[in-house]
């Protein structure tokens, strides 16, 4: 449980970041000075500015929350000189931790990201709107139902630990709004062709006059494929059948120790070498379009190489969606990616077999921690409400897990 909770990360790579960095800020006295002298000067323009406010005056505001933070929608916020002190010494606050941390001098690039990353996952988790005694809609909401929102929120808490069997697995939407193939991945298809990793689904065209070059997607198998087949009003692969595609989609098995051997080659024969094979018998075409989509994308653009070596021509034109193929910059994503961290990863891994699909799902929520985990506390455990049935976070929460050989390859060599 501890495991997947914490990700793809590894709490002692972050306890010795957060060392290096409080050793190198006690290096330097006078800079700890200089921002603390900072910080009281911030307060101090607050406490003026809301004594004003409560004299009856226009007190301007020290600092606003960005225009694409949420947390502070509801109109309290503003309009309760209490809640607007609240929200202002909060981002004060925030702002001089998050600037503390990072003026901190000497650090290599990699601990500075690590640390400032971590700094903002502990200053989002202390927001004033995370709490009851200081959230004036959760407040509102409590008198207003005499407390029964704070008894429906505690039954969802123990309805998530209870599906996470001891771990928090919050539930994002209602589970019970969807089933696949009823009204999510509803475009009819059919299995043509499948192995250890792969089945391969083809989606008929529907118009008269249709293609002669069939469309093969490679989705991601880091999440399902019907990311790309959600609904009827939202689904490509219905867009492209009705533009005359006759489609092939991989659908990628969800891995469990039996696989654990499995590595990033197996993937790129088994998955779109196996499924070119399989189109060829299927409709006489040697010759395809593909799609790769995320990191079936960067598996494409390896088999291209691969293909372009061993001189097989099979492929016409490749598009890639939301593809990473040069990971110079991963983004915070570098966060979890170093040796030691790896190392903790590999054992974790060795251990099952595979990477847990929630460790996985938990790494990638952290990324935007307020939309994607606080923001559900609010809702669900501190206002008692069920989540909104969304079939993208349907999706987003039904992971899948990774192969440890596979896996560990892919962290290596790409990140």
């Amino acid at each position: 449980g501890i495991d997947a909770a914490a990700g793809m990360s590894d709490p002692m790579s972050i306890g010795k970041a957060f060392l290096e960095m409080t050793a190198r800020m006690m290096s330097n006295p006078a800079k700890i000075v200089e921002a603390q002298v900072n910080l009281w000067h911030d307060y101090m323009q607050l406490w003026q500015s809301t004594a004003q406010r409560l004299a009856g005056g226009g007190g301007e505001p020290v600092i606003a929350p960005t225009t694409e933070d949420r947390r502070f929608n509801d109109a309290a916020w503003q309009e309760n000189q209490l809640f607007d002190f609240i929200k202002q010494s909060y981002l004060l606050s925030a702002r001089w931790v998050q600037s503390t941390v990072r003026n901190v001098e000497g650090l290599d690039q990699k601990t500075a990201k690590k640390v400032d990353f971590y700094t903002r996952q502990f200053v989002d988790a202390m927001a004033p709107s995370n709490f009851v005694m200081t959230n004036p809609e959760v407040l509102r909401k409590t008198l207003e139902s005499g407390g029964e929102n704070l008894v429906k929120g505690l039954e969802n808490l123990l309805g998530d630990l209870e599906r996470g069997k001891g771990q928090l697995q919050i539930r994002m939407t209602d589970p019970e709004a969807f089933e696949v193939g009823k009204n999510v991945a509803v475009s009819p298809g059919k299995v043509v062709y499948q192995n250890d990793l792969i089945q391969l689904l083809q989606y008929a065209p529907t118009t008269e006059n249709v293609a002669k070059r069939p469309l093969l997607i490679i989705p991601p198998w880091i999440n399902k494929f019907y990311i790309l087949d959600l609904r009827e009003k939202n689904s490509f692969i219905k867009w492209t059948t009705d533009q005359g595609h006759t489609v092939f989609v991989v659908s990628w098995v969800n891995p469990d120790e039996r696989l654990a051997r499995k590595t990033f080659e197996d993937y790129m024969i088994e998955g779109p070498l196996a499924a070119l094979e399989a189109i060829e018998k299927a409709t006489g075409e040697k010759r395809v379009n593909v799609i790769g989509y995320c990191l079936g994308g960067t598996l494409l653009a390896c088999a291209l190489a691969y293909m372009a070596t061993k001189k097989i021509d099979r492929i016409a034109s490749a598009t890639f969606l939301t593809t990473m193929v040069d990971f110079t910059e991963p983004g915070e994503l570098g966060v979890f990616i170093d040796e030691e961290q790896l190392q903790a990863l590999e054992a974790r891994m060795s251990e099952k077999g595979y990477l847990d699909g929630s460790a996985m799902a938990n790494t990638f929520n952290m990324l935007r921690a307020n939309d994607l985990i606080w923001s559900f506390v609010v809702n669900n455990y501190l206002m008692g409400k069920d989540p909104f049935p969304f079939d993208l976070l349907y999706w987003n929460s039904d992971s899948t897990r990774m192969p440890y050989k596979m896996h560990s390859y892919y962290l290596r060599n790409m990140y």
